[in-house]
C-alpha cells in the first residue's frame, strides 16, 4: 500500500488539472484493449477503424502498445500534467525534452521481467531519436482518437473538476475523496492525515507543503504518481463520461415532463445541467447547442431570477440560483 502523508498546508498548496496527453494514452489502452471498456463500449467500435488505420500508418503506435504493463509503465510518455491549464502541445513538449537517459532508464524499469516484443521494437527502443520517435506516435493517437471528441471530453472532465475541488475546498480531503476509488482512503490524525492507495506498491511519500495534483480521466484508471522528478498527483476515473456514447441533447437529464412544459426543452436542459457550475462554451458542448443558442437561453434564466453568473478566473460561469434548484429538483 501506498500511503501519502498530507499536512495542513497542502490542501492549499492541492490543484487539479486536466491532461490532454494523458486522456491520449488512457484512451489508446482502451481502444487497444488493455483497459477495460465498460460504459465506454459504444465509443471503443465507433473509434476502432480509427485505431486500425492509426496503427497502419504509425507502427510506434503498436510499439506503444506492446510496452503497456500491469505493472509499472514509462511515466515519461504519460506524464501528469505540471499545472492547470496546458495544451496538448504543452505537455507533448515536455515528452519531447525527456533526456535520453531517463528514456533509457524507464524503458528498462518498464520492460524489466518481459521480452521486448518484436525485433522492430527492439531496434526503435535502442534508437538514439527514441523519444522523437514515441512523440510523434502519442501526437498521431491524440489526433486520431481524441482531438474529435475534445469539445465534449474536456467539458465532462471539467464538470467532475468543479465538483471535487470544491469538496476539497469546502469540506476538506475526507470529502474530496469520497467516491474517488474504492482502492483509495482518507485515514486522519492529529493536524494532518494520509491519503493510503491500495495495490499501489509499498512505500511512504511526504507533501511537505507541495500539495497534490489531483487529474480526472474519462478513460485511464487509477494512476499514483510519486516519484521524482514528477510532481506527486493522482489520476482518477471522472464521472459522466458516458456522456461520450450519448446524443448530447439534454444530458443532464431526460426530456419532457413539467420542467420542459414551463420554459421549454432547451432550457430545461440547461438548467439541469448545471447541477455544476458551468461556462456558455462548456454548456454548448455538454449539449450539442449552439452558442448563441445557449446565449440567448442564458439571458433568459438570468432575467427570471433561475440562474446567475460569477467571474471565475478568466471565465465566466453560470450556477442555478435557489430557484433553480428547486425547479431543476423537481417536485417533493
Amino acid at each position: 500500500m501506498l500511503r501519502i502523508e498530507v499536512g495542513p498546508a497542502d490542501v492549499a498548496a492541492s490543484r487539479f488539472a486536466i491532461s490532454p496527453l494523458g486522456e491520449a494514452m488512457s484512451a489508446l489502452r482502451m481502444v487497444s484493449g488493455h483497459n477495460a471498456a465498460g460504459a465506454l463500449l459504444p465509443w471503443v467500435k465507433r473509434v476502432h477503424p480509427r485505431y486500425v488505420e492509426l496503427r497502419h500508418t504509425h507502427r510506434a503506435v503498436g510499439t506503444l502498445v506492446r510496452l503497456f504493463r500491469r505493472g509499472y509503465n514509462c511515466d515519461f510518455v504519460q506524464p501528469p500534467p505540471a499545472r492547470a491549464g496546458l495544451t496538448f502541445e504543452d505537455e507533448l513538449a515536455t515528452v519531447q525534452a525527456t533526456s535520453l537517459e531517463q528514456a533509457r532508464s524507464e524503458l528498462a524499469r518498464n520492460l524489466h521481467g518481459h521480452d521486448v516484443p518484436t525485433e522492430a521494437d527492439r531496434r526503435l527502443l535502442d534508437a538514439p531519436d527514441v523519444v522523437d520517435v514515441l512523440a510523434a506516435a502519442i501526437e498521431a493517437t491524440w489526433r486520431t482518437l481524441v482531438a474529435p471528441d475534445w469539445p465534449v471530453l474536456r467539458s465532462v472532465l471539467e464538470r467532475d473538476l468543479i465538483r471535487r475541488a470544491g469538496l476539497l475546498a469546502t469540506f476538506g480531503w475526507a470529502a474530496a475523496l469520497n467516491g474517488l476509488d474504492p482502492r483509495v482512503r482518507w485515514v486522519s490524525g492529529p493536524g494532518h492525515g494520509a491519503i493510503e492507495v491500495a495495490r499501489a506498491g509499498p512505500g511512504e511519500h511526504r507533501l511537505n507543503g507541495q500539495g497534490l495534483l489531483l487529474v480526472p480521466t474519462a478513460f485511464g484508471k487509477l494512476i499514483a504518481y510519486v516519484d521524482p522528478p514528477w510532481p506527486a498527483a493522482l489520476v482518477y476515473s471522472a464521472e459522466g463520461f458516458a456522456d461520450l456514447n450519448s446524443p448530447r441533447l439534454d444530458r443532464a437529464g431526460q426530456a419532457g415532463g413539467s420542467l420542459d412544459r414551463l420554459v421549454g426543452a432547451s432550457r430545461a436542459a440547461i438548467l439541469r445541467s448545471l447541477d455544476v457550475p458551468g461556462t456558455t462554451t462548456q454548456l454548448v458542448h455538454r449539449l450539442g447547442l449552439s452558442l448563441g443558442a445557449v446565449g440567448d437561453h442564458l439571458a433568459v434564466l438570468r432575467d427570471t431570477g433561475l440562474v446567475e453568473r460569477a467571474r471565475v478566473g478568466r471565465s465566466v460561469q453560470y450556477r442555478r440560483t435557489t430557484l433553480g434548484e428547486a425547479l431543476a429538483d423537481g417536485p417533493r
